[in-house]
């Protein structure tokens, strides 16, 4: 079985309650079996111009998939959410849920399809900061440092630069 952690996202509609479902849909698959999943966490949109912040999460599941079998599962929860991609507009676009594979195991893999570890997941607090929740000194296969540790760093490069504003939203509020 092999463990991968899986970030959540959602800018559309009510993402509170989005995530949550989408991680137990996960788990009602044969061959994934869904464990943790992080605090959410409200951030402001990172790469596009939206109104709409988005909540964010991170989980942690075990599977006999392989990556790119799993990716294909996390379109398909994504479709079943409202999700639709518009080929016609470039770059990021607001959305009900989006799926994203950060590592499988300690895997390095680029495809045409699929890259491990998630190729912006050192560059985004609204992915490290709910994974280091979840696994401070899981290690980055790539670039060797514990996500802690990048959590640290990037934080500490935000405050002097550009700002991801994100903050955990409390359990239970609206």
């Amino acid at each position: 079985m092999a463990r991968a952690w899986i970030g959540l996202g959602s800018n559309l509609g009510d993402s509170r309650k989005t995530l949550p479902a989408a991680w137990q849909q996960l788990g009602s698959h044969d061959n994934i079996q869904t464990h943790r999943l992080s605090s959410l966490y409200c951030s402001e949109p990172v790469g596009m111009e939206s109104e709409n912040w988005f909540v964010n999460a991170v989980g942690e599941l075990t599977t006999t998939l392989t990556p790119e079998q799993l990716l294909t599962e996390l379109l398909k929860v994504e479709q079943d959410f409202g999700r639709r991609r518009d080929p016609s507009r470039p770059g990021y676009q607001d959305r009900t849920l989006d799926l994203d594979l950060l590592l499988y195991d300690d895997l390095i893999q680029r495809t045409s399809r699929l890259e491990l570890p998630h190729p912006r997941l050192h560059e985004r607090l609204f992915a490290l900061v709910p994974l280091a929740e979840l696994a401070p000194d899981l290690v980055h296969p790539v670039l060797q440092c514990s996500m802690d540790t990048l959590c640290q760093h990037l934080q500490d490069a935000t405050r002097t630069s550009q700002s991801q504003a994100m903050a955990k939203l409390p359990h239970g509020a609206p």
